[in-house]
């Protein structure tokens, strides 16, 4: 059977833990190298209020919206989510968990019935607790173990083998 397969994912460019000032996000080259060799369709969950782009104010604000459980409106949609069967969701890790926004997404959808296989970028916190999270979540749905690397180390070539590898043991084609 072939799968209709999306990469949904949200980073942050601009200034970055450990790699400096970036036009394109740590998790963002990961989904992008996912869906190249998974032949998925690329979703970049935007906010419609942009993170500053200096590190320090982001976290300040990532943490605020943590702690009042607040939900950050996503400015896109897919308008044919019904059609994707398996969806990789990409985040990095901000104060041991995903952004909230990521909560925003999986509450905009229905994702009954539907593989989901997370992968994250992190600078030292691994998975975190995110994929239980995901799993509580989202529970009519199937969760796989995802892949977490290391921001700076997703930047390199490196990690696009690290990700074909993880991609074979998977098994979803």
């Amino acid at each position: 059977m072939k799968h209709k397969i999306l990469v949904a994912f949200y980073s942050k460019a601009g200034e970055n833990y450990n790699v400096g000032n970036v036009e394109t996000g740590n998790t963002e080259i990961m989904a992008q190298n996912i869906a190249e060799l998974v032949a998925g369709d690329l979703f970049k969950i935007e906010p419609i209020t942009l993170y500053p782009d200096n590190y320090e104010k982001a976290t300040i604000i990532a943490k605020e919206e943590l702690i009042t459980n607040k939900r950050p409106e996503i400015k896109n949609t897919i308008t044919n989510f019904e059609d994707y069967d398996i969806i990789f969701l990409g985040y990095p890790i901000w104060w041991g968990t995903y952004p909230m926004i990521i909560n925003t997404f999986m509450e905009s959808y229905n994702f009954n019935g539907k593989t989901i296989i997370p992968f994250n970028t992190h600078e030292g916190s691994g998975l975190a607790n995110t994929y239980q999270e995901i799993r509580q979540k989202l529970g009519n749905c199937k969760v796989l173990n995802g892949l977490a690397i290391n921001g700076k180390a997703a930047r390199n070539s490196f990690s696009k083998e690290t990700i074909k590898n993880w991609l074979m043991n998977l098994n979803i084609n």
